[in-house]
């Protein structure tokens, strides 16, 4: 499903990414994990399109991106959902309209598709706060209305960059419950983390596959958790 071949990528003649190749397979589960600096947001940003390697090839879907006109990228972002960090939510819109953004934006029929929010929002244990706006959130509810947004299109590959870091662990505990319920269904999940712990209470409850990143190079071996 995602595939890339020898690539490499830096900022201002600086390497971030180096010679990375590495195949990840369809419906699988994966941490990205490695020490500040090590490349992994950079990795993540090529895998939902922000960037594109300096050198080497990405393959996402069965094609290469480098090959599809502003239309195609658009079609395929749209196979892609992406759980910031930092949220990006919208403070003068409510929970209920964050969510429903990418719907607006990929042109769907809103009112159709209404029932299928509140669900969403539902499924994230947010339903009594569908019409607060952000401000008004703690942190983990922010993160579960982004997830809430990243799969209100149903993507087939989940990306999410350190989804537990501004929660306590109780609810990190809950965001990783999320996020393997959707690779259940068949989802590719891809999960940047410093979180061992994250890692370890994941590997009990899916096959996950621990890939590590230092100096924005692959690292063969095991985590120690």
């Amino acid at each position: 499903m995602i595939s890339l071949d020898h690539v490499n990528f830096g900022y201002d003649g600086a390497s971030t990414l180096c010679d990375l190749t590495v195949q990840l397979a369809l419906g699988s589960f994966h941490f990205l994990t490695g020490p500040s600096g090590s490349g992994k947001t950079t990795l993540l940003k090529q895998l939902y399109l922000e960037h594109r390697p300096v050198s080497g090839r990405i393959e996402l879907f069965g094609t290469d991106p480098a090959r599809l006109d502003d239309r195609g990228l658009i079609r395929m972002r749209r196979r892609i959902g992406v759980v910031f960090q930092e949220f990006r939510l919208l403070d003068h819109l409510s929970l209920r309209d964050n969510v429903a953004l990418s719907l607006r934006v990929a042109g769907a029929d809103l009112a159709a598709r209404a029932g299928d929010v509140e669900e969403l929002i539902s499924w994230v244990g947010l339903g009594s706060r569908a019409g607060a706006r952000p401000p008004e959130l703690s942190a983990g509810e922010k993160q579960r209305a982004a997830i809430a947004r990243a799969v209100v299109n149903d993507p087939e590959l989940i990306i999410a960059d350190e989804p537990t870091g501004n929660v306590d662990p109780q609810m990190g505990a809950r965001i990783l419950r999320l996020l393997t319920e959707l690779n259940g269904l068949g989802k590719t999940v891809v999960i940047a983390t410093h979180d061992l712990g994250l890692i370890r209470a994941a590997k009990v409850a899916v096959e996950a596959r621990v890939l590590r990143l230092a100096e924005g190079r692959l690292m063969q071996g095991a985590v120690a958790l």
